[in-house]
């Protein structure tokens, strides 16, 4: 059996907004320390390369792109949340490279599955706009490359951030080649991910939200699994799964309000690894979000990597709570006309 690939590279440490940022090189360099003191057999650990113009113009506006081009070699503030260093740019065109080169190894048969341990993070860059520690939108530039040249007729990308994944909402609000999926704490940044956001003309329905409030559990987090996320993927029927795989829904978190445990993301990763087993032939590829708390950031991506190889399966917990089940409910309503499989 191939091997799960792991994507870094030591030079996504030199994105470094600031000492104080909570996007700071220190989190990547944590999970790579872990992985490297307690290695998981089954892996493969491979280099990334640059994301091509023409893949990042697919998702991004050339104006975005000079934008950002422009601030090479500085220190700057793209907003209050978003800073660059001199390497910033360079960093994000190799994250975006490498979420595409995982995407080729797993679509063309080389890599079991794969995980890309990158930064900056991407899932709140819009078309036209880097925001909220977001410069390009990693995900949604190996979606579009998966859609265009290797074949994946639909794409699944579900985002389990703690925030929601506005921008690649925004990539893919009209379309229903992508299923867009987002669990989130909510209200919260970035003040979108409202159950009632389906998509637009081809994309109605496309675009599943469930947004939780603070403090959601383990168990909370299976039932929208359970009851929402899987019936609309299995009728969807995809071709690939990425993972906007953000890890600040963890209980020891500094900036989110949930209480996830690692055994979570195991859980949630064993079920999109089951999914994408029954559906496409196991291509399933995790990238890196969010995640502010080194050692709860380090041993859940380690949890996840364990359920890639095969070396650990792990389930939901029974009994959310009655809050999550209003949430989850409010979403099931919005959503039940475009999918019939909701009842």
């Amino acid at each position: 059996m191939n091997p799960t690939l792991l994507l870094t590279d030591p030079f996504l440490l030199r994105h470094a907004p600031d000492d104080e940022h909570p996007e700071r090189p220190a989190r990547l360099a944590r999970i790579l320390e872990l992985l490297e003191q307690e290695p998981v057999a089954g892996t493969r650990w491979e280099p990334p390369r640059p994301a091509t113009e023409e893949e990042i113009l697919a998702v991004h506006t050339p104006r975005l792109l000079e934008s950002l081009r422009r601030l090479r070699g500085q220190h700057a503030e793209i907003d209050g949340d978003t800073l660059v260093s001199p390497d910033s740019y360079d960093a994000a065109v190799l994250a975006a490279g490498a979420t595409v080169r995982a995407v080729e190894e797993v679509m063309e048969g080389r890599a079991r599955n794969a995980f890309a341990l990158v930064r900056p993070p991407g899932h709140h860059a819009e078309p036209d706009r880097a925001m909220g520690f977001c410069l390009l939108n990693n995900v949604a530039i190996a979606a579009e490359v998966a859609r265009r040249r290797l074949g994946a007729e639909r794409v699944l990308v579900l985002d389990w951030d703690v925030h929601h994944g506005n921008g690649t909402q925004a990539c893919f609000w009209g379309r229903r080649d992508v299923l867009f999926q987002s669990i989130h704490q909510y209200p919260y940044y970035p003040g979108t991910g409202a159950p009632y956001e389906t998509g637009e003309s081809a994309g109605a329905g496309y675009s599943v939200n469930c947004g939780l409030p603070a403090g959601s559990t383990d168990a909370d987090h299976g039932a929208v699994f359970q009851q929402l996320f899987l019936p609309i993927a299995e009728a969807f029927r995809p071709d690939l799964v990425l993972v906007s795989a953000g890890f600040d829904g963890h209980r020891q978190d500094p900036i989110g309000g949930m209480t996830l445990t690692e055994e979570a993301y195991a859980a949630m990763c064993t079920a999109l690894m089951d999914l994408s087993e029954r559906m496409c032939g196991g291509r399933l590829v995790l990238v890196l979000e969010g995640g502010y708390s080194l050692e709860g950031l380090s041993s859940s991506v380690r949890a996840c990597v364990e359920v890639l190889t095969g070396a650990r399966r792990a389930d939901f917990p029974e009994g959310p709570s009655p809050q999550a089940l209003a949430a989850l409910k409010r979403s099931h309503d919005a959503l039940r006309i475009f999918w019939p499989v909701l009842g």
